[in-house]
């Protein structure tokens, strides 16, 4: 229940924190008239990530064992996928997220109607298609729907509410820190989830090696055990894992939590590039060069060398 509910969280906040930012501009621009199509979008990205979770769910009970293992297993590996994509993002662009989305909504805005609601629906379908999609997994994983289904709901409504307090001022945290210790913890999930799929290929005969067994640690941890179904539902955990099982869970984990962990460009000489690229960013959108003088300035400063001296407001020295 608690990776479903982190999982609830993390995209519901990003979600969240999208739409309060979109409601936010146009209320501070005057454009109130344009919520009604950001409003729509929310609705649709909604209905659209539901629908997607009802027919994996229904879609999925008419198909052989076999079949049944194949597109389970296959869908998780997609899940890790669009999951270890999204923490990547998150922490690459949380930075000027802000900026970014008032830049799509000035564009969407100057279009018309159509856009609005298309801008709002990719701001928020994303993380609903993913948020379904890693909680279907959970769910036949667990073969139970109400935990699974009752942790994203819980997270979905904190984040809810978490984004309603930004948008009124009344909540601040440090989302830097926020999103790397989500991310992180993430990651560890999206390793089970990955681990759990190889199985599934296993089972459906698509991989082999399903016979060979890394360990089996059943008798210290039973799987129907409170502590083996917390660790199950939490981690993914399996007592009795394959080798190919292991592998993947290692080969997966490892490189990509340090790659999160490590820090933004890999070192200072990256940060000051970066720093450097953002202030010429802001120089650019001033109509200065970066040096703090604008092109009308540097003419000057021509002009008055050329003229021998004289000073660069067209006076005589």
């Amino acid at each position: 229940m608690f990776s479903n509910y982190l999982i609830g969280l993390r995209e519901g906040l990003e979600a969240s924190l999208v739409v309060a930012i979109l409601v936010a501009y146009l209320v501070k621009s005057g454009r109130r008239d344009a919520l009604r199509p950001v409003w729509a979008g929310v609705g649709v990205a909604a209905a659209v990530s539901l629908a997607f979770g009802a027919g994996l769910e229904f879609g999925s009970r008419e198909l052989t064992f076999q079949a049944q293992e194949a597109i389970g297993g296959t869908l998780s590996i997609v899940a890790v996928g669009l999951v270890t994509w999204m923490v990547f993002w998150m922490k690459r662009t949380a930075r000027h997220l802000k900026a970014e989305l008032h830049g799509k909504l000035d564009a969407a805005l100057a279009m018309g109607t159509g856009a609005l609601v298309t801008t709002a629906f990719l701001a928020v379908g994303r993380e609903g298609i993913e948020t379904s999609l890693f909680v279907w997994r959970a769910v036949k994983v667990a073969d139970d729907g109400w935990h699974p289904l009752g942790g994203a709901l819980l997270g979905i409504a904190t984040a809810i509410v978490m984004g309603w307090l930004f948008y009124r001022g009344a909540l601040k945290i440090n989302l830097a820190k926020f999103f790397t210790w989500t991310g992180g913890l993430l990651i560890v999930v999206a390793a089970g989830v990955l681990a759990y799929g190889v199985h599934d290929l296993q089972e459906a005969e698509f991989l082999g090696g399903l016979l060979n067994k890394a360990f089996d640690i059943s008798s210290a941890i039973p799987p129907d055990s409170w502590y083996g179904t917390l660790l199950k539902g939490t981690f993914n955990f399996q007592p009795d894992p394959t080798v190919l099982q292991v592998t993947a869970w290692l080969v997966y984990l490892v490189p990509t939590l340090v790659l999160f962990l490590a820090p933004v460009g890999f070192g200072p000489l990256s940060g000051a590039k970066e720093r450097k690229s953002s202030e010429q960013a802001e120089a650019a959108g001033r109509g200065d060069g970066g040096d703090g003088h604008t092109h009308g300035d540097r003419e000057r400063l021509r002009d008055g060398a050329r003229g021998g001296g004289g000073r660069s407001d067209g006076h005589p020295g």
